[in-house]
């Protein structure tokens, strides 16, 4: 009875944050409203699209509620929202959220059920619901990250090219966003549309560089805003930028493979105790059930835990090559 209690609870916990994410809200009625506006007003079909892109737009970055409650939750929450962007995804502080109450929830009620103690139980899951989610989008900056970097010097050879034939800097910016794919792409979509919108090319990539947090695009912001103030041969600047950017990323290459070895050592090294409990908890379950049940060994596993942790971290700082 008590565990159908806790179920329905957690069913409820979900179903209500989701009708607070999806549900009804204020801003979709003045959303409704604005288009019907629009559409009673608006003299022409280029009029109408270009002010309800202009409405979508505002109204994507204003914050719901469930944002504003995850916010005041977070410590850092600008910190948190710069990574949801880097990582290209359609990723609110509300679904992040919510994603980490769920696992909070679902890891402590599990520990809970197989007769842990609540404040193990309840400490294991908010390490469980905090470390997992953040692990995630670690996962996805980083892809997506690597992404860019690949592509990036593409899209300067490009420009290269467009400079050398004569167009202005401005259309290679718009060259780029339509011909070369992935993170690039976009990232340049961006910046061109908020040109189109007024902003100075200065500043619009500015915003692009301190939102991606990559060193080489912010080489690239640096190099035209030397190059505007100076003056001199953009196109021949350029070049030899993609150029520094290639050879930075075969030194990644290069130092990836070098070290790859102890990287592999590392992760050997540290998922090897977690192996042999798991193959002696599927073996003798009753001789490793003390671990959730004894504090004793909670106290042992927890300590053994850190001190593992400690040096994981190390081997992986060691291993680990700033360029």
């Amino acid at each position: 009875m008590l565990l159908f209690i806790i179920f329905a609870g957690i069913i409820a916990l979900v179903a209500t944050a989701w009708v607070v994410i999806n549900g009804s809200s204020p801003q979709k009625t003045y959303k409704r409203r604005m288009e019907s506006m629009l559409q009673r007003h608006a003299e022409g079909g280029a009029l109408k699209a270009s002010a309800q892109l202009q409405i979508r737009k505002l109204m994507a970055e204003r914050q719901s509620k469930m944002d504003g409650f995850a916010s005041s939750l977070m410590p850092r929450p600008a910190l948190m929202k710069q990574r949801l962007q880097q990582t290209g995804k359609d990723i609110s502080l509300s679904k992040y959220m919510t994603a980490t109450l769920g696992l909070f929830a679902v890891a402590t009620l599990g520990l809970w059920l197989r007769g842990a103690p609540i404040y193990f139980a309840a400490a294991a899951g908010l390490a469980f619901g905090v470390g997992v989610p953040h692990f995630v989008i670690g996962r996805l900056i980083k892809k997506r990250m690597v992404q860019f970097n690949n592509n990036f010097p593409d899209a300067i050879e490009l420009m290269v090219r467009g400079l050398r034939s004569g167009l202005p800097i401005t259309e290679t910016l718009g060259i780029v966003a339509s011909e070369i794919p992935g993170p690039v792409g976009l990232e340049f979509k961006e910046v061109a549309e908020k040109m189109k919108i007024g902003r100075t090319m200065e500043s619009a990539l500015q915003d692009t560089a301190d939102r991606l947090g990559t060193p080489e695009f912010q080489f690239f912001v640096i190099t035209l805003a030397i190059q505007r103030e100076t003056g001199g041969n953009l196109a021949e600047t350029l070049s030899n930028l993609a150029d520094v950017l290639r050879k930075r990323m075969q030194m990644k290459l290069k130092i990836r493979a070098m070290s790859s070895e102890s990287k592999a050592s590392a992760m050997i090294v540290g998922a090897l105790p977690f192996i042999v409990f798991a193959l002696v908890y599927m073996m003798n379950p009753g001789y490793m059930a003390g671990f959730f049940s004894d504090e004793r060994l909670m106290v042992a596993g927890i300590g053994g835990l850190v001190w593992m942790s400690i040096g994981v971290f190390m081997m992986a700082k060691m291993v680990n090559f700033e360029i």
